[in-house]
């Protein structure tokens, strides 16, 4: 191969982060790990019978209009894989809480599965805020077809909480 091709595929190659922590897909079909990922919603819905839900197909369609606000609960470092699009931390959204709760759009948590994302809605219920889980969270938004982030940029990669949890969709690299 002639040198300006390696220089090329060098400097397209560091666009991309590294995949070292990168995980290839669960050996179960797609149908079989959506099966799983409901199993998961279920049993959490029994858990969090008092927080309202919104399906990650509703959600798609309900984000153009810009009266969502998505709070991703989940760690830094999972953060730091994808979110997703205009998703803020929770630390950001309990820093313009006065903003959100006063603004009458759609509040929206989530994290891998949905049980780390109902407990903070529960909290903010608690404290008067009108705020929903997505269900079945990131995982069940790949399904759904939805669209992940990093810094501003599509990308198929997402942390899920560990190994039971690698259930996305075909197509996404997973990482724990």
């Amino acid at each position: 191969m002639p040198k300006r091709h390696w220089v090329a595929l060098a400097a397209l190659a560091a666009c991309f982060p590294p995949v070292t922590d990168a995980h290839a897909q669960s050996r179960a079909t797609e149908a079989d790990r959506y099966a799983a990922v409901l199993r998961m919603v279920d049993a959490l819905k029994a858990d969090y019978p008092d927080i309202p839900t919104i399906s990650a197909e509703s959600l798609r369609g309900a984000l153009p209009s810009g009266d969502i606000v998505l709070v991703d609960v989940r760690s830094d470092a999972e953060r730091a894989v994808s979110t997703l699009p205009e998703a803020i931390t929770a630390e950001e959204f309990e820093d313009r809480l006065d903003e959100f709760g006063r603004s009458g759009r759609t509040l929206v948590a989530y994290c891998t599965i949905g049980a780390r994302s109902s407990a903070y809605a529960r909290r903010m219920r608690a404290r008067g805020v009108d705020m929903m889980n997505l269900e079945g969270s990131v995982l069940a938004w790949t399904h759904a077809g939805g669209m992940l982030s990093s810094e501003g940029m599509p990308t198929r990669r997402l942390h899920v909480y560990g190994r039971r949890w690698n259930l996305a969709a075909d197509g996404y690299v997973t990482v724990w």
